[in-house]
């Protein structure tokens, strides 16, 4: 039992450091952070909510479904790579292209903006930007180096690598809500430097995906010749 414990623990901490620098949930809250500029501190909450519980929910359909549904589709990982880094890149260069955000007035009505940015929650906020193929290609390499015909085992580790995901989770919900805190005490000019760099860095990362999809498929069809 306690042999048990311990791989537990060890995978519980393996699954958090392979997660935490894909998911960067620092990083993403200042690229995020534009989409809830003109949102209230309860309707933030809301959204983040939302952002919060579809992550956990695309890394769980991961975990237990995901090798599935490639197969059901014909896909592999590497492509979902490249296709999620051309993404991840596409949102990086609509930020560094776009104009800076205007501020809000102080005595401006408070309007429900739930609704214009409703539709943004899922794609692009969740999928890509905050999981995206990253995510999905170390959840795939966890549960398979995780796989066992032992079903206690199994479970064991699926369970450890989703007290991992529910780690990260926490860590998305507390920093996106908090980002706007931070971003005050650094003020309104720095804030636009920073999503610039934050933005750069995004599609950095997006071209990193894409072209590590791009030499997997290349070493693959060497491979096969």
């Amino acid at each position: 039992m306690a042999i048990h414990f311990d791989s537990f623990i060890n995978l519980v901490f393996i699954g958090f450091v392979a997660l935490f620098p894909v998911v960067n949930p620092i990083g993403t809250a200042f690229i995020v952070s534009p989409y809830f500029t003109e949102l209230s501190r309860k309707e933030r909450l809301n959204v983040v909510k939302k952002i919060t519980f579809y992550s956990f929910g695309i890394c769980a359909v991961t975990l237990f479904a995901g090798h599935w549904i490639l197969e059901l589709f014909g896909l592999s990982i590497p492509i979902i790579q490249l296709a999620g880094g051309i993404m991840i890149c596409k949102i990086g260069w609509q930020f560094l292209s776009s104009d800076t955000p205007k501020e809000t007035p102080a005595d401006a009505p408070q309007l429900d903006h739930i609704p214009q940015i409703e539709n943004k929650i899922f794609y692009p906020i969740t999928f890509p930007i905050t999981t995206g193929a990253g995510t999905i290609a170390v959840l795939f390499t966890l549960s398979a180096n995780s796989a066992n015909k032992d079903i206690s085992v199994y479970l064991l580790n699926v369970g450890a690598l989703l007290v991992s995901v529910i780690g990260i989770c926490i860590l998305i919900l507390v920093f996106y809500l908090n980002t706007n805190r931070l971003i005050s005490y650094i003020g309104s000019h720095n804030e636009i430097i920073i999503n610039r760099i934050m933005a750069f860095l995004i599609f950095c990362v997006g071209l990193q995906i894409a072209s590590g999809g791009i030499i997997h498929l290349i070493k693959t069809a060497f491979s096969l010749h």
